[in-house]
């Protein structure tokens, strides 16, 4: 049996905010944004190429206070090109950061232990890890 993880919730404190965060400036597609008038709103977003989703709310997502997701990670082929990419839409990413040893040899030195790291406007921590081939 498979099991997929498809959607994680992160909590913010605007939503519009947040959307305009990961939509405007990250690229995440706008799935569905869905008003549920006076019960609340969902807006999912999906990265670029990923098969799991980011739901933001109000009134109908768990409680969790704005900004404490932590642990969040994507992962993509090239870090230097992902960070550039970051960088060029306007988000505030780390350097490039090389962490702990790889046990096996690697096409490229970043894969498995390359990371960049960035924050959304509620402080939830995201990380960005390359790893260009699966073992």
């Amino acid at each position: 049996m498979n099991w997929t993880l498809e959607v994680v919730v992160v909590p913010v404190s605007d939503v519009d905010r947040a959307k305009e965060f990961y939509a405007g400036r990250l690229g995440f597609a706008v799935d569905h944004d869905t008003d549920l008038g006076g019960a609340g709103r969902i807006v999912q977003l999906t990265p670029p190429g990923s098969g799991c989703s980011i739901v933001l709310g109000r009134g109908v997502v768990p409680e969790m206070p704005p900004g404490s997701l932590k642990g969040l990670q994507l992962v993509v082929a090239d870090l230097e090109k992902a960070r550039a990419e970051l960088v060029e839409r306007g988000a505030e990413v780390s350097e490039i950061q090389v962490v702990g040893q790889n046990p096996r040899p690697v096409p490229h030195p970043l894969d498995n232990v390359g990371f960049v790291f960035f924050r959304d406007p509620d402080g939830n921590e995201w990380a960005v890890q390359q790893i260009s081939a699966r073992g």
